[in-house]
């Protein structure tokens, strides 16, 4: 499917997208509560067959928080990226996708681990790197420690 025909078949399922910056891949900024329905869409729509997601990660910007999913399918070759922007820095939360795709359930404890954004239902949402008892979240930009406060 080339990029025009994605874009036709995204615009169709979220009218409210907007197009992403990515020179690399079609890339597609959506509201939080459709990611899961369009994931589920990508994947089990014969012209997409988005089997792989093979990177899910999170960015900290002055407008929110950006979750970024890349997905792929084997099938067809064809990659694209959806990207949700989570304004609530205090409490962010986005729906789970690992009810679509398996490896997101790792992705998004990684996630939920250095950034601290929930996802909605997902099925085990502890950290995976740091103690239980670990305070903050390392990879957001106001985070503190002794070794970011001596610099």
């Amino acid at each position: 499917m080339q990029t025009e025909q994605l874009t036709s078949l995204i615009t169709a399922l979220v009218p409210d997208q907007k197009p992403g910056i990515s020179k690399q891949y079609p890339e597609f900024i959506i509201p939080a509560d459709k990611v899961n329905s369009l994931a589920r869409e990508l994947k089990n729509n014969n012209e997409t067959l988005m089997d792989y997601l093979f990177c899910l990660t999170a960015v900290d910007r002055k407008d929110g928080f950006h979750v970024v999913y890349h997905m792929t399918s084997s099938v067809f070759r064809h990659t694209l990226v959806l990207r949700v922007v989570l304004a609530d820095k205090v409490n962010p939360s986005v729906p789970t996708v690992s009810d679509v795709w398996r490896a997101a359930e790792w992705y998004e404890r990684e996630v939920f681990d250095l950034f601290g954004i929930r996802f909605e239902n997902h099925p085990n949402l502890k950290r995976m790197f740091l103690d239980d008892d670990w305070v903050g979240y390392p990879l957001r930009k106001d985070y503190k420690d002794s070794f970011t406060l001596e610099r």
